[in-house]
């Protein structure tokens, strides 16, 4: 089995793009890529997680792709509460 691509500091690296700001107005994409990235971080940890179930995986394999699954949801968790945060700071605006 191939663990390279589950590693955490290439993981990183290749997101670290997303956060580095850019003269564009292309929010949408970017938002849009990262959707894509985290569907398929889960997508490889079911793969994964189907194979140790099998007997064909590597257990540290596994434990790095739950880790990567955790911090995943995780980020996904902090941008919904900042993203709600921010509406109810526009609904406090005085009109």
């Amino acid at each position: 089995m191939d663990i390279t691509g589950l590693s955490a500091t290439q993981k990183y690296t290749a997101s670290r793009a997303a956060t580095e700001a850019t003269g564009e107005s292309g929010g949408g994409e970017a938002l849009h890529s990262l959707a894509k990235d985290f569907a398929a971080t889960l997508k490889e940890s079911e793969e994964v997680a189907m194979s140790a179930m099998t007997g064909t995986a590597d257990p540290h394999a596994l434990v790095q792709a739950l880790a990567q699954t955790e911090l995943a949801v995780e980020a996904a968790i902090t941008v919904r509460d900042r993203v709600v945060e921010a509406y109810q700071e526009i609904l406090r605006m005085p009109v």
